[in-house]
């Protein structure tokens, strides 16, 4: 009986560890640049605010970009701006990208 709990333990134990290996850590950036109002932000990651109207944003990365309505990437996604593409708003304050 005790064998049979230790080898389930050490199973257990063995497996967080292969899982520890194989996943990513969670500071993953995008890969790219991504432009908001002519300032280039390489290898971006989390929430930008906007500082200007009209705006720009240019997604040369490899990640989807979350142009939102509110400050600090807060209120309704007001557009997705897919790797590749320019979006151009008068009306959102920030965009997220991870």
């Amino acid at each position: 009986m005790m064998r049979r709990r230790m080898a389930v333990a050490l199973g257990a134990l063995a497996a967080a560890a292969t899982l520890a290996v194989a996943v990513p850590g969670s500071a993953y950036a995008a890969e790219g640049v991504l432009v908001l109002n002519g300032n280039a932000y390489e290898n971006p990651s989390g929430c930008y605010g906007i500082d200007r109207y009209p705006s720009s944003v240019d997604n040369y990365t490899d990640a989807i970009a979350e142009v939102h309505s509110g400050p600090d990437c807060s209120g309704p996604v007001e557009w997705l701006v897919y790797p590749g593409e320019t979006y151009h708003t008068e009306t959102a304050q920030s965009v997220f990208i991870l």
